[in-house]
């Protein structure tokens, strides 16, 4: 089977062709047969994939399919081409997996709505686009599926174009991943011209990571960075986060499948598969960490007073997705990927239940305006529950394992530091509470449901329920395949990720323009051989903290909801700030959105209508002049044209005249 690897991305460029071609012809039965099916294909075949190559020994395990030459420049040699190995079958499973479920959603969500051919026709191709990007066995291939997941980001959030807001915030969605995009092109041209100057002309992931080694510690330095420019981009890290919560305007369908399989994802997988750069890189990987846990609190904190659900979810991704960088970070590369995975279960069944809330209720997003809700949607409510919980990190579930398989990396690798566990077990603590708040605000409590919601208020119908209760299956049982070995498992999935992301090129000394911070931050993260209870004492304390942002949100939201009214109506000073989102959006506004339209208003006023438009109607003034001038000339009198033939010949003759006199 790993020679059919190409029919992975292939099933869904066939379900976006029928559906983006025929679909108004075929009809909306048809489109909502081929999306799904193409997707669930693309599914099996990654599963067969799978199985053939767990068959195989471990340091066997990589394919490479070449499937045509692509650009063949000079010395630049470039293939469209296929990698298989543990990383990337594994993304793909999560990708196809759970895009899958979400596509079955979808058919019963979006049932009736005028662009039904069109939007799985994005769906589809949202789905292509991101399985180049995890199977490319080159960084040009990988950018065309980095930039595919921009534009349908921008095509799927700004689906119900006709309103403002969604046409809006897929602009922004677009503009500001540009910004990554930048830094994103910049670091693989650095790489290029580096590698060239030893002569090797490459992009091939495999040709660039064995020959990683010819770089200079300040030019692998310079590299990094860039790429996780592009990363802060794409997986809405600080200070390019922006465009996530916005990107709510889209339908939640299309929020489940940014948030859980694509796009977001897609920073974290580059900064695994780069992992022997990084390694090279120790200020980088130390700004990669820091980024993410800055993240993680900071968008945790914004997550505690919005009332929008879709928005709370939204801050929940970008303090998650905060978590996976922090395990990248600090050379954990499988517990990010670890925690990727059980992410895109928790995740995306957090979506999908907002939107089967929201169908209940006729589009409410606002939880003001819910509650009591449990016993009108049992379905939807358990299975909410149930990834509320594996998101807090309750034992037992997905997020417990793989959450505190980052934590203590973020403690004990020789990359990390006690500070990182500490902000990162604190963010968590953040985490449970908000989350509970929104359970709590949406299904317990008195009903604040409007009275004309109140009419359709009913559990969704079981094409859209029964992919919520597949997803809640594997986010109770999908962490089992990482219990680490203090609580006597065999962290499989580690085992399984290390020939990718186990080894890489050794650590080498920092440029001396870094020297001073680098070797600051891994002396301050020395701490090797602590022991198996200090790692359980400190997974226990994770727990309690998650417990008691559980039992604060309870206290707050269900025993005295008097109390969190009357702290909301003091309009006290954190509650503002946080409720307006530490006004970053109002800041941007300013120093970018407003000065560069200041700017080019005046390149419009200044540059463009005075001296391009005065150059060109300037000279249509003197040709004008000229010609006003010169049709003076031009009577119609015969006796003016023979007078004037009479003073020509006049000055002719006085020309030859005076020559033949004087020369």
């Amino acid at each position: 089977m790993l020679e059919y690897v190409g029919l992975i991305p292939l099933f869904p460029a066939i379900g976006f062709l029928i559906n983006g071609f025929f679909g108004r012809r075929l009809g909306n039965k048809a489109v909502s047969v081929v999306g799904p099916s193409a997707i669930g294909l693309s599914f099996l075949t990654a599963i067969l994939i799978f199985f053939e190559l767990l068959g195989k020994p471990a340091g066997e395990r990589l394919f490479e399919k070449t499937l045509f030459n692509w650009v063949v420049s000079g010395t630049l040699q470039t293939v469209v081409g296929y990698q298989i190995d543990p990383l990337s079958i594994l993304m793909v499973l999560v990708v196809t997996g759970v895009s899958f479920f979400i596509h079955i959603y979808s058919v019963g969500y979006m049932h009736g709505d005028p662009g039904f051919p069109r939007f799985f026709t994005y769906l589809n191709l949202f789905v292509f686009m991101m399985l180049n990007l995890v199977l490319a066995n080159n960084f040009l291939l990988m950018f065309v599926g980095w930039e595919g997941v921009g534009l349908c980001s921008y095509l799927l959030i700004g689906f119900w174009y006709e309103k403002d807001s969604a046409s809006n915030a897929g602009k922004k969605a677009f503009v500001v991943n540009r910004v990554g995009d930048f830094g994103f092109l910049l670091g693989m041209f650095l790489l290029f011209t580096a590698l060239g100057k030893h002569g090797i002309w490459t992009l091939d992931f495999t040709e660039v990571f064995k020959n990683a080694h010819l770089l200079d510690p300040g030019t692998v330095t310079a590299i990094t960075l860039l790429f996780f420019v592009g990363a802060c981009g794409k997986s809405a890290q600080l200070p390019l986060y922006v465009w996530l919560p916005d990107a709510m305007e889209g339908p939640t369908p299309v929020s489940s499948l940014i948030h859980a399989a694509t796009m977001v994802t897609a920073g974290v997988y580059m900064v695994a598969r780069c992992n022997v750069l990084y390694n090279m890189a120790p200020l980088s990987m130390a700004v990669v960490a820091v980024v993410g846990v800055a993240t993680a609190i900071f968008a945790a904190s914004i997550g505690f007073f919005q009332n929008d659900i879709k928005k709370v979810l939204a801050y929940s991704t970008i303090s998650q997705l905060g978590y996976m960088f922090v395990g990248v970070g600090v050379g954990a590369y499988s517990a990010g990927i670890f925690h990727l995975m059980t992410h895109a279960f928790f995740k995306g069944l957090l979506f999908l239940g907002a939107g089967s809330v929201m169908h209940a209720l006729s589009g409410e997003l606002d939880m003001r305006k819910m509650g009591g809700l449990w016993k009108k949607i049992p379905i939807t409510f358990g299975t909410f529950f149930i990834a509320t919980l594996a998101i807090a990190g309750i034992p037992g579930l997905s997020g417990f394992f793989s959450k505190d398989e980052i934590l203590w990396m973020a403690f004990s690798s020789p990359h990390g530091h006690f500070l990182l566990w500490l902000v990162g077990a604190v963010a968590a603590g953040m985490t449970a509470f908000y989350m509970f708040r929104a359970l709590f605000m949406t299904f317990f409590g008195e009903s604040r449901v409007e009275e004309h919601a109140k009419h359709h208020l009913h559990e969704s119908p079981r094409i859209m329920t029964v992919p919520l209760m597949v997803l809640a299956f594997l986010s109770i049982v999908g962490g089992y395949i990482g219990v680490p070995h203090v609580l006597g498992g065999s962290n499989r999935i580690h085992e399984f990720l290390a020939p990718v992301v186990g080894g890489g090129a050794e650590p080498a000394t920092a440029h001396a323009g870094f020297s001073i911070l680098a070797q600051a931050w891994a002396s301050a993260g020395e701490a090797g051989g602590h022991s198996a209870t200090v790692e359980v004492l400190m997974m226990a304390l994770s727990v309690v903290i998650a417990l008691c942002g559980i039992g604060i949100a309870y206290f707050f939201y269900i025993k005295n909801t008097a109390l969190t009214k009357q702290l909301a109506d003091k309009r006290l000073g954190m509650y503002t700030l946080l409720s307006n989102k530490y006004y970053v959006d109002e800041l941007y506004e300013f120093l970018f959105v407003n000065s560069l339209k200041r700017l080019g208003t005046g390149l419009w006023r200044g540059f463009d209508e005075f001296v391009i438009d005065g150059t060109v109607n300037g000279i249509a003034y003197l040709v004008g002049w000229i010609s006003a001038v010169g049709r003076r000339v031009q009577t119609g009198f015969v006796q003016n044209y023979a007078f004037s033939m009479v003073i020509g010949g006049v000055i002719l003759a006085a020309y030859y005249i005076v020559r033949a006199v004087f020369y």
